[in-house]
């Protein structure tokens, strides 16, 4: 009997010492890009897209580590995105968000400090989900006069000075205005526009990581 108690405690601390030796497995972090047609792979493949080539890199750089969740949608205005993120945040648990917003609503017109509004409650709630937020910019074109286009602009860097977020100030950098990177409307970047998006972008989203 005392034998056999010996071999059974053996066996029961063989077993914990093996565990020990299991590494603990540790589940990938969450990048979640929160956007509009730029961002949602307008007129392309979604391989193609920006979000995709993030994701091959990250998987290059550290593999296994990071997972991205591509949230965007073609024709998304930041109220619409307001409404979406709930859900979203409690769907996917992002550890980081990125916020590629508010260029419809410039190209509708829509009040500066409205998109403002909505820009700090998209950042007020991945904050309040102990998300890290990184924001990319955007212009609207000097044809809607220079008082809208400075106070549209003038937008990113108020929410991201007030929640000490990191911003790229114009995502569009080397691409707009280059008829060659932009697809027949002159408003989306085409397939060969994505790799700078992605350098645009990528800066500020390694820093968040």
């Amino acid at each position: 009997m005392q034998n056999r108690n010996l071999k059974i405690r053996g066996i029961s601390y063989l077993a914990m010492f093996s565990l020990c030796l299991i590494p603990a497995v540790v589940s990938a972090k969450t990048i979640m890009i929160v956007g509009d047609s730029i961002s949602a792979a307008y007129g392309m493949q979604a391989e193609q897209g920006w979000v995709y080539l993030l994701q091959k890199r990250l998987d290059q750089q550290y593999p296994k580590k990071h997972k991205v969740v591509n949230a965007s949608v073609s024709g998304e205005t930041s109220s619409g995105a307001v409404a979406r993120l709930p859900k979203l945040l409690n769907t996917y648990k992002p550890h980081i968000v990125v916020i590629e917003l508010g260029g419809n609503d410039g190209l509708r017109g829509q009040s500066p400090l409205l998109i403002q509004k909505n820009l700090a409650n998209l950042i007020q709630q991945s904050q309040q989900a102990k998300a890290t937020v990184v924001v990319l910019g955007m212009k609207i074109p000097p044809n809607y006069g220079t008082a809208y286009s400075q106070a549209f602009e003038k937008n990113y860097s108020i929410v991201s000075q007030q929640y000490k977020v990191k911003l790229m100030p114009f995502f569009l950098t080397g691409i707009a205005g280059n008829k060659n990177l932009m697809q027949s409307d002159l408003v989306h970047p085409n397939a060969k526009a994505q790799s700078i998006l992605l350098n645009n972008a990528y800066p500020y989203i390694k820093g968040a990581l």
